[in-house]
């Protein structure tokens, strides 16, 4: 029997005690800022189990035993734990103008401050702050860390912060009540692991993205862009929580009004343009799908990817344009390049004392392949890179040189789209001017 069909026979919650295990024992180096990037930021992946109604612990003083939360494998052989259903948290963050991740699903934390110790203590501050939980508590059990991954902009182009990624695990079945902090955190969402894990649970982010690739001009070029280009497709997993708690102070919760008043006066003109007293509806963020996408969806493909037999690479696709002709040029360009990184990756999880995201592939040590292809020697020379910066993120390797091919796929398909407009408007006036001139 191999690995994996051993690994498949297990239940989640010994995979997740096995992965955690691993992770506590294994950790990752720190990636260093580059130059002209001094920013840093910490993030906490939370994870607790939820007991089932048949097996709630009846004695929670002897569930904080400090001997069972200091061994992760005696925590997992609990009752309650072993028929629990493990979860994560995640925060919605507070809509704010010019915010670059405003409304944004993320995990709690943020940027470390001059009198921060380590970044690790950035992440139990900001955990504290934004959502009320101590993480320096005893029931608050600090795992690990998750590779760390330098945060870029405008495509790959522009370095912007390292973010830190840091696991905990809470080992009380219950939390003690939250302070969502106003104007930082909109919501916090308890996710079940097996629906984050789920097939179903995997959809699509759309967003314009004329603004990352044109830095500079009006209205009508990025009209154009968005029109030639469309939206940009990025992987997203579409959240189901079992518990959720909303910040309901702030006017994005619900508005203040004179409830003294049974009728609100709308305007003759209000009317008409079709604007009513619950114009708040129209932008109801509970209303909304929770959509957890982009450097957190990172993140989260770096923790399942240590999950066997789970494939964690399903939960994330290659970015792409909606445009199909710009979606073609783009697949043509980067296939040869997919199937490197996709390679690289495999190496780079056979190097290490982790599962293969190929379950068809077996962990085989890095000096056990025959590089004998100017290709492989390409791809040693890629991984020593990663290896020298320390870094080591899935989602970072499989993106290595993929927006210099999308930025030039994308330059193609506006050039194509232009000429072929150009074209058409001249067939149109050539044959105007025929008509005109037989006239």
């Amino acid at each position: 029997m191999t690995k994996d069909q051993e690994s498949s026979q297990k239940s989640l919650i010994d995979l997740l005690c096995e992965t955690l295990i691993s992770i506590s024992q294994n950790h990752y180096q720190h990636i260093e800022n580059p130059v002209k990037c001094s920013k840093r930021a910490s993030v906490a992946l939370i994870i607790r189990t939820r007991p089932s109604f048949n097996h709630w612990p009846e004695d929670e003083i002897n569930q904080s035993d400090s001997n069972i939360r200091s061994d992760i494998k005696k925590f997992f052989t609990l009752p309650w734990v072993q028929q629990g259903d493990p979860e994560i948290a995640f925060i919605k963050r507070a809509a704010r103008e010019g915010d670059r991740w405003t409304n944004h699903v993320a995990l709690p934390g943020g940027k470390r401050d001059s009198e921060d110790l380590d970044d690790k203590n950035v992440a139990i501050r900001e955990t504290a702050e934004e959502i009320g939980l101590d993480l320096s508590l005893s029931d608050a059990l600090y795992i690990g860390n998750l590779p760390d991954r330098l945060v870029q902009t405008a495509w790959g182009t522009f370095p912007i912060m390292v973010l830190c990624p840091f696991v905990f695990l809470w080992t009380k079945a219950t939390v003690p009540p939250l302070k969502l902090q106003p104007g930082e955190v909109a919501s916090l969402h308890w996710v079940p692991l097996r629906t984050l894990l789920s097939p179903s649970s995997r959809t699509y982010k759309y967003v314009h993205t004329s603004d990352r690739f044109l830095q500079k001009g009006g209205i009508f070029s990025r009209t154009i862009l968005r029109y030639t280009l469309g939206l940009m497709q990025f992987s997203a997993v579409r959240l189901l929580p079992s518990e959720s708690l909303y910040c309901s102070s702030t006017k994005e919760f619900f508005p203040k009004e004179n409830l003294t008043k049974s009728e609100h006066k709308t305007s003759f003109i209000s009317k008409i343009i079709g604007q009513s007293s619950t114009k708040w509806n129209d932008s109801f963020s509970r209303n909304e799908p929770l959509l957890l996408w982009g450097l957190t969806l990172g993140i989260l493909v770096d923790f399942l990817n240590q999950l066997p037999p789970y494939n964690a690479m399903e939960l994330w696709s290659y970015p792409t344009f909606t445009n199909y002709d710009a979606r073609l040029i783009i697949s043509i360009l980067t296939m040869s390049l997919k199937r490197r990184n996709k390679s690289l990756l495999r190496i780079q999880n056979s190097s290490s004392d982790q599962s293969t995201i190929d379950t068809e592939i077996e962990k085989v040590p890095i000096k056990d392949f025959s590089f004998s292809t100017a290709q492989t020697s390409d791809q040693i020379k890629i991984l020593q890179k990663y290896q020298q910066k320390n870094q080591s993120d899935v989602v970072g390797i499989m993106l290595d040189g993929y927006y210099d091919k999308v930025r030039r796929g994308a330059i193609i398909a506006i050039s194509l789209r232009t000429i072929g407009a150009l074209s058409i408007m001249f067939i149109i006036l050539k044959k105007y001017m025929k008509i005109k001139h037989t006239n």
